[in-house]
């Protein structure tokens, strides 16, 4: 709560980083006695609503629950308990934990357990935390300044002899405390890996930070959250509903308490990379940068002056280590218990907060921003010996050839490791620069070839280099009638550009389908025979081919790709339907058309060159990766990506 308080007046990586070190304090030193749960009678029972926590500790979603000052619903010196919001918020979490959707693997306190300090409130307290307790939640507490006053070296206190450390002794999660109590540590498993939280003071003292950095120094690779109840606070009021918050994302500021914690702990420990803190309302976040030069995003989450001290409302934290993105929500379960139809006015406005500064996204690239504490391990490059499937009839990969941001020369050759002699050569446009294709070390991560070449091609007019198989290769003939997988890595630049770079070839079998005896629905017949492209509209992927089996082309389309980016494709034949995948996932557009084979007339292919009516009309604009082509159809687990 922020009245007389000095202050603001006014939003594919970790690989099992394991736990090092050990926790801090014996709790024996303490001197304070242990909180025993009894025995819950069969009305405890029915509250508390059964049932266990179990969160899935490996799944790359997951979500850190966080619930801030209830100080309201405990009033013990004013004969005022309402614990029914606060319980059904614990049962939320319990029924939520380990659900795909959601998957709740840690819920934080964030201060202000009471309004009075009152040992009959730690009474009602504690009894409601017995429903965590009692199914095994992975939780913290911490003080706020209306559960103490002073600092962390106050000693005994009706908080600390209820909500101490002795209260977690049996929790896996809790790694220890500091001397006083006040200060404890707790790891949570997340995505394979391990986390730690940090539940800090209302105030803490110099010993507490030195603690606290220390817990963090014996715990190198772990990434933290930190707790306090005090760091930021909102930088506009809440005279009007919705609240005015100005910038979203940028309308918090340090309290003077704030900005301690800030110098003691959070600037120099990069591994601290989101804060979390209520005591002030409304809510709001705002985005530093550490000694490292690396963002942490530092919050406040509080509704007490919401309706019914804001109805035990839960702030959650929905990690996407799939997406790069932390999702947040705010909700009431208090109310959303309830019959939508029995709601009175004032819970049908609260049971979600939708405004922009109770739900949002953070874009969170978890690997970058981890990466200098959890370096992210480069998956090695493969020999091509391990990726030749049976049926590879070629395989073109641009490592150990031209130095790396060097120009490729007509006298060197991007050998067929297939074995079968489809060696691909230099060709280009007259007129064009030398280093208009470039040998480069960029490349798809999960490329086994670690080296691209950079294409610099487009129209407006037609320039850029290209590569082509020989007038005798093998390739040149094969028609695929048993099937076919073409695979292949492309990156698309920032400076692509519609007009000049638009239905972009990949890989093109020259011949134009005319000459080949293809007419009918859809048929170009200036259009070559077979091409693999990105189009005008959005950098779509296009494969269209004229089969055997059939006198006109089949198609097929994808979503749009985001440029700056890398990305696997591959389209696969079963003998008898087309499918394109990117990124292993099938795109919506695979017609079910009956397509067998590829027709050919005996022409080269070309890799980033494009022909319409037997001639040169586009270049590739930007990198292409390993090309792998199998005679068969491969399953996504046989992918160059695997």
């Amino acid at each position: 709560m922020r009245e007389n308080q000095a202050g603001p007046t006014r939003r594919s990586f970790l690989r099992n980083a394991g736990l090092a070190g050990a926790g801090a304090t014996a709790l024996g030193a303490l001197g304070v006695a242990p909180a025993e749960a009894g025995t819950p009678d069969t009305a405890d029972s029915a509250r508390k609503g059964g049932g266990r926590w179990n969160p899935d500790g490996e799944s790359r979603q997951f979500t850190v629950a966080v619930m801030p000052d209830t100080q309201y619903l405990y009033w013990g010196s004013q004969n005022s308990i309402n614990p029914e919001p606060q319980e059904a918020s614990l049962r939320y979490v319990i029924e939520n934990s380990g659900k795909p959707d959601n998957n709740i693997v840690f819920l934080a306190h964030l201060g202000d357990l009471t309004q009075d300090a009152d040992i009959t409130s730690f009474q009602a307290v504690d009894k409601t935390f017995e429903i965590a307790d009692s199914a095994g939640v992975a939780y913290s507490v911490l003080a706020g300044n209306h559960d103490v006053s002073g600092d962390d070296t106050r000693g005994t206190t009706p908080y600390l002899r209820t909500m101490g450390p002795q209260r977690f002794r049996r929790q896996k999660s809790f790694l220890g405390s500091d001397a006083s109590g006040y200060n404890t540590a707790h790891v949570f498993r997340a995505a394979g890996q391990e986390w730690l939280l940090l539940a800090m003071d209302w105030r803490t003292s110099p010993a507490g930070f030195a603690w606290a950095n220390d817990v963090i120094k014996k715990h190198p690779r772990l990434p933290v959250i930190l707790t306090c109840h005090e760091i930021v606070g909102s930088t506009y009021g809440d005279e009007v509903y919705p609240y005015e918050s100005g910038d979203p994302e940028n309308n918090a500021e340090f309290s003077g308490y704030g900005q301690t914690v800030w110098d003691s702990l959070i600037k120099d420990n990069d591994q601290i990379f989101l804060t979390l803190n209520g005591h002030y309302w409304p809510s709001g976040r705002m985005t530093k940068k550490n000694a490292a030069g690396h963002d942490v995003h530092l919050h406040i989450t509080n509704y007490q002056n919401r309706y019914m001290s804001g109805g035990g409302m839960l702030r959650l934290y929905h990690f996407d280590l799939e997406r790069a993105t932390i999702d947040v929500e705010t909700i009431s379960p208090w109310i959303l218990e309830k019959d939508p139809a029995k709601r009175n006015r004032m819970e049908v406005l609260e049971s979600r907060l939708t405004t922009a500064v109770d739900r949002f996204s953070i874009p969170f690239d978890f690997e970058r921003r981890f990466a200098g504490f959890i370096p992210v391990p480069v998956r090695p490059a493969r020999p091509a010996g391990k990726v030749l499937v049976p049926g590879t009839l070629a395989y073109w990969r641009f490592d150990n050839v031209g130095a790396n941001g060097s120009a490729v020369t007509a006298g060197q050759q991007v050998r067929d490791l297939s074995g079968h002699g489809n060696d691909l050569t230099l060709q280009a446009v007259a007129g064009t620069a030398p280093d208009a294709l470039t040998w480069t070390d960029d490349h798809h991560p999960d490329q086994p070839g670690h080296a691209s070449l950079r294409f610099a091609g487009g129209r407006n007019p037609l320039h850029g280099a290209y590569l082509t198989t020989g007038a005798s290769a093998p390739l040149n003939a094969e028609t695929f009638k048993r099937g076919y997988t073409i695979e292949t890595f492309v990156k698309i630049p920032r400076d692509w550009d519609g007009g000049n770079n638009g239905n972009m070839p990949v890989l093109v079998r020259r011949g134009a389908s005319g000459d080949a005896g293809k007419h009918g629905e859809n048929t170009d017949p200036k259009e070559p025979v077979a091409q693999l492209m990105t189009t005008n509209n959005g950098r779509e992927v296009q494969f269209n081919c004229y089969p055997l089996s059939q006198t006109y082309p089949t198609t097929n389309w994808s979503h749009g790709l985001a440029e700056d980016q890398w990305w696997h494709i591959a389209v696969v034949n079963d003998g008898h339907h087309t499918k394109v995948y990117v990124e292993s996932s099938p795109v919506a557009d695979n017609p079910s058309t009956d397509s067998v084979g590829i027709a050919s007339l005996g022409r080269t292919w070309l890799l980033g060159g494009h022909e319409y009516g037997g001639a040169l009309d586009n270049v590739f604009h930007g990198w292409i990766g390993d090309v792998r082509i199998v005679d068969r159809a491969l399953r996504p687990e046989e992918f160059l990506t695997r």
